[in-house]
């Protein structure tokens, strides 16, 4: 079997359906223009609406030229003296991207006092909102809040991205990308024709484990849990039931059980408790092959000199999951190599009974961890092998998900 492309949701949902895009004002305002173009080129009739703010970032004839309509920026410019009531009915879906922390403060507060807010609430098409800002404003309970608020009323979120930010600094709070947005759009459209996952329990980790060299130091790597995450976020659209085991604090996606962990001991445990009554598992984490043995409970002072750090290896449960999995069920491991990627992840692929494996080069800087973005060559138990070429973590979570439904599909069928 050699798939080598998603399946599911095609962005031929967007053909034809009207879709309001609102742009709110931040920095990110640049990159709602080619949301904008790739709406237009998937099919989709598109009527911008511009906040005052988001002018002063970037200008309405551009959004005019590439939509469907002009773009429109108050209640009372133009000739329609309702406007929002038209846009907020005849809209298939309101897109807001970027969304500032002020627009979704409104929002959630039922606030309507420019054309964009006052669509929002005119509207009862879904709406999706992308929303963009500065690390701290991102991280503010107010924030976190009204977001929970609008999830909870049904409103759809592309969380942020971890990246360079204005001002010269990194963080979370980068808009998503483009195409991520617009496959979200699709995901939304497609509502239940997308819900291949609707009714089975998944279960992913993310992120990389934290051993203790006394009760202050530890021992870690540099996964960031971005791919656990999407894959997470992915899945849940889908609508698969997930339950996502982390070690990274980070906000969770919608509609996902989180589990704290630290340690891959601690990861071992949540995931082994959990594992026989889940559908799919997918093992994203990077969990520590060593730990230190036996560490302190206290903090090592620096006087004392450089402490004696012996390690002993960490129980590899995944061989447990193999080993035990049960009947149907749909197994996903993950090999993130500097060398032989091919025979690395072949290896465990076969000697930790797999269905799948997806390996990934992270000698490569724009790709594996850290980055936004990731390449992979997905290996399945038939000897089918899958080259991804690079794109966003949200798009190759697609990729593993058509291939885990793909899987679930024949195993049923047997």
């Amino acid at each position: 079997m050699n798939e080598t492309s998603r399946t599911a949701p095609s962005l031929t949902v967007l053909r034809g359906r009207r879709i309001v895009l609102g742009v709110s004002g931040g920095i990110a305002a640049y990159k709602a223009v080619e949301v904008c173009r790739r709406l237009v080129d998937a099919g989709a009739y598109v009527s911008p609406v511009l906040t005052q703010d988001a002018l002063r970032f970037i200008g309405a004839l551009t959004f005019s030229a590439l939509a469907s309509e002009p773009a429109r920026t108050s209640l009372f410019d133009g000739p329609d003296p309702i406007p929002h009531t038209r846009l907020g009915q005849q809209a298939d879906l309101v897109i807001v991207a970027p969304c500032t922390a002020k627009t979704l403060g409104k929002y959630a507060a039922g606030i309507s006092d420019d054309l964009l807010t006052a669509t929002l609430l005119a509207t009862r098409a879904p709406v999706l909102v992308a929303p963009a800002m500065h690390t701290e404003m991102w991280e503010h309970p107010a924030v976190q809040e009204n977001l929970a608020t609008l999830r909870r009323r049904g409103v759809h979120v592309v969380d942020p991205e971890s990246g360079r930010l204005a001002g010269g600094d990194s963080g979370e709070g980068r808009l998503a990308a483009p195409e991520s947005i617009v496959a979200a759009a699709a995901t939304v459209l497609a509502g239940p024709a997308s819900q291949d996952l609707a009714g089975l329990s998944l279960l992913v980790t993310a992120g990389g484990t934290r051993e203790p060299i006394d009760a202050v130091r530890v021992i870690t790597n540099r996964s960031s849990g971005k791919q656990g995450y999407a894959i997470a976020e992915v899945a849940a659209r889908r609508g698969a039931a997930v339950t996502l085991v982390t070690t990274i604090g980070r906000p969770a996606p919608d509609n996902v059980e989180v589990v704290a962990v630290q340690t891959a001991a601690e990861m071992q445990d949540a995931v082994l408790a959990r594992a026989a009554e889940q559908d799919v598992i997918v093992m994203a984490a990077a969990v520590a092959d060593f730990r230190p043995k036996a560490p302190p409970n206290r903090k090592i002072k620096k006087h004392e000199g450089i402490p004696e750090i012996v390690l002993e290896p960490t129980h590899d449960f995944l061989v447990d999951l193999g080993r035990d999995k049960q009947p149907g069920q749909v197994l996903v491991g993950f090999a993130a190599e500097t060398d032989d990627l091919l025979a690395n992840a072949t290896d465990k692929l076969v000697t930790k009974r797999l269905d799948l494996i997806v390996g990934n080069d992270i000698s490569q800087p724009d790709a594996g961890f850290e980055v936004d973005t990731n390449r992979a060559v997905i290996l399945d138990a038939e000897g089918g092998t899958q080259h991804v070429p690079l794109q966003s973590k949200s798009d190759l979570a697609g990729v593993i998900l058509d291939r885990v439904a793909a899987l679930l599909r024949q195993k049923r069928s047997e």
